[in-house]
């Protein structure tokens, strides 16, 4: 009995000093940045890290800079409604839809077995959300100016109409490759994009993190044995070589790491797929717009010519 508590003394006490020395370790590294944050350490005072390690640190600073930039703009393609009008409200066909739904529902569940209630009525078949996008916008838009137009006496005749019905037409082909390119971009670009910088830039980042913190330690432990007494010397001694060897392994490490990330082929294949999205939106865009572009062009030279010929008499 006396063999144990003897035993679990002695971890305690084990246990005790390891958190000691890490909370001395912090205490001084924190003492130490302030100290160079205020200028009150010399230069020649402070370790100097490689070339090498310091040449990738600022590639790694533009890259995850170069990532971030990027993410503040195309980092809407995750919402569909970027580019959807603000200024437009819910229809009032929406609108009605959406109450008659909520009605029916309401009734189904609070008003069964009462004179009111909605009896063996077949439910309300579920509305599908319109999508919210301009190019379904400009869809819906046109096809209403052109039923506007069209259902008039003598719509039938109207060039206008006709051509917003050819716009309609285009409109739709745009709308659905738009739906098409956001999703691949998400896919190909913007998801695998944010993993670049939260695993592996991130990573490479934490790294250095380490070396800093270490750095400061040795440091620490330089000005510790400067000022150690006689009696300390050895152990102060022995604190700076240690200090010296977690500094190079920490620093071989965050090399090896930045290293592996500025070699990283991802974010270009990354970057092409957005170009790839974009250029297969965009063709398919332009491809619809012409197909009915000449039509449209057609009726409106029949319209000016026939203002023109009923001013002339």
């Amino acid at each position: 009995m006396e063999g144990w508590k003897t035993l679990q003394s002695g971890l305690a006490n084990l246990n005790l000093g390891q958190s000691a020395n890490k909370f001395t370790k912090g205490f001084q590294s924190s003492v130490q940045a302030t100290k160079e944050r205020l200028g009150q350490v010399s230069q020649d005072e402070i370790t100097e890290l490689p070339q090498e390690y310091k040449d990738l640190e600022a590639r790694v600073d533009a890259l995850r800079n170069a990532h971030l930039a990027m993410l503040k703009i195309t980092k809407v393609y995750d919402t569909e409604a970027y580019d959807y009008p603000v200024q437009i409200q819910e229809s009032i066909s929406e609108l009605s839809n959406t109450i008659g739904t909520n009605f029916q529902n309401f009734a189904a569940t609070n008003l069964k077995g009462t004179p009111l209630s909605p009896g063996a009525t077949a439910p309300r078949p579920h509305l599908e959300t319109p999508h919210k996008t301009l190019p379904h916008a400009l869809t819906r838009a046109s096809h209403t100016a052109s039923q506007l137009l069209i259902s008039t006496p003598a719509g039938d005749s109207s060039k206008l109409g006709k051509a917003l019905a050819l716009y309609t037409q285009a409109n739709e082909t745009i709308a659905n490759a738009r739906i098409q390119h956001d999703q691949a971009v998400q896919d190909g670009y913007l998801h695998p994009w944010q993993t670049t910088l939260s695993t592996s830039i991130n990573v490479a980042m934490k790294a250095r993190q380490a070396v800093r913190t270490s750095r400061l330690e040795l440091d620490a432990a330089k000005q510790g044995l400067k000022s150690a007494s006689h009696a300390r010397q050895e152990q102060a001694r022995l604190e700076v070589e240690n200090a010296e060897d977690d500094l190079v392994q920490k620093t071989e490490v965050a090399i090896t790491l930045m290293k592996t990330v500025l070699e990283n082929p991802e974010p270009l294949k990354n970057l092409n797929e957005l170009v790839k999205a974009q250029l297969v939106f965009y063709s398919t865009a332009a491809e619809a717009l012409s197909g009915v572009q000449g039509e449209i062009e057609e009726l409106s030279v029949a319209a000016e010519g026939e203002y023109r010929k009923s001013r002339d008499h």
